[in-house]
């Protein structure tokens, strides 16, 4: 989804990227997998049994086939009744299937999923099995350079538009009119006034309630993540329930590849959701798999959600990065605000004509 944002944008014009390699999922067995995305890899991975595959290779099929607005390529799901649950049993696929097929293909973080109409779930499979189709190895890109590239395009782009960047401007003060709707923000005496204000949780704190905690490991390598075929770059996500927790584990490996560190160097960055009083330790099934690690870094840092929509005050405040790496929850997050500011769902189409008009 973070690609297709990026794209309807317009900012992709100021970025380079690369594919990442292969995509992971961990198995109980203490395996690291390939994730099967079509009919030939079910058919091919070690993550399943001879039957299993089998089993897989049609459920695959018959989502790939599913059109909703073609009711014959339902069959024999009723897609508007059953449950994921209830797919999962018609296909009699085990729990370790289910697994990594909802939390590294449709990139859920619970199980609650399983009880929500199959739809939900079928639209986030489609695009996952569509971008292995179209980048090859792995549905996920990363720019060239870094994740810091990003906010440097986008800078660009606001200045196209009129837009202005004001950077290292400590202590912003939101200012406030009699009826608690925002006028302006105050930093070092200036006011820039406004209408409305877009920000993080470090901006608003008195909007906000803490929620969780995410810990964070990146960890310095000299050399690729083992049994991932020696790839320079790759996502892998340990399902919740295969190492016994409430909350997955995710590793983004990064390399010299990508123009993000020196030759012969690695980066794999590791998180997940805090559940204890040893937060560094939650994340050892992970750390596991690295290998011999040069130097690590970790960071303990709480989650933020705005304690309303901001729709009275206008000041519209994001939630905190969470512990995923594929950006998924942080795109929702972006058309959720969009969808409060301007009373409306973000319209992709409107925006893709508006950039090729521009363009031409």
């Amino acid at each position: 989804m973070l690609v297709k944002l990026l794209i309807h944008t317009g900012v992709t014009r100021y970025l380079g990227f690369q594919s990442c390699e292969n995509s992971y999922v961990f198995s109980g067995g203490g395996n690291v997998h390939k994730i099967p995305a079509n009919d030939k890899e079910a058919l091919a991975a070690g993550l399943m049994g001879i039957f299993e595959k089998r089993r897989y290779r049609v459920f695959l099929v018959w989502v790939n086939n599913l059109d909703e607005s073609d009711p014959k390529t339902h069959r024999p799901i009723d897609i508007a009744k059953a449950t994921m649950e209830d797919v999962y049993k018609h296909f009699k696929l085990d729990l370790n299937t289910a697994d990594f097929t909802g939390h590294a293909l449709a990139l859920w973080r619970d199980d609650n999923y399983k009880q929500q109409p199959c739809l939900d779930t079928i639209r986030r499979i489609k695009p996952y099995i569509e971008s292995i189709s179209r980048h090859g190895t792995s549905p996920y890109l990363y720019p060239l350079y870094g994740l810091g590239e990003l906010p440097q395009g986008f800078a660009r782009l606001s200045a196209i538009y009129g837009g202005t960047y004001m950077l290292d401007k400590a202590g912003c003060n939101i200012q406030y009119d009699a009826e608690g709707k925002v006028t302006g923000v105050e930093s070092g005496g200036e006011v820039a006034k406004c209408s409305a204000v877009v920000c993080d949780p470090s901006y608003a704190t008195d909007k906000v309630k803490k929620v969780a905690q995410v810990v964070r490991c990146i960890c310095i390598l000299s050399h690729p993540v083992p049994n991932t075929k020696d790839s320079l770059s790759c996502q892998l996500i340990i399902p919740q329930n295969q190492v016994g927790r409430k909350s997955d584990i995710y590793v983004f490996c990064v390399s010299y590849a990508l123009n993000v560190a020196a030759k012969g160097k690695f980066l794999a960055i590791c998180s997940t959701t805090v559940e204890t009083d040893d937060p560094e330790t939650e994340l050892k099934p992970a750390l596991d798999l690295l290998g011999p690690i040069d130097q690590k870094f970790v960071s303990v840092s709480d989650l933020f959600d705005p304690i309303d929509d901001g729709t009275d005050s206008k000041l519209f405040v994001s939630t905190s990065y969470d512990a995923t790496t594929h950006f998924e929850t942080t795109c929702l997050d972006i058309l959720d605000i969009y969808k409060r500011y301007f009373g409306e769902e973000f319209d992709f189409t409107k925006v893709a004509d508006k950039i090729q008009t521009e363009d031409e």
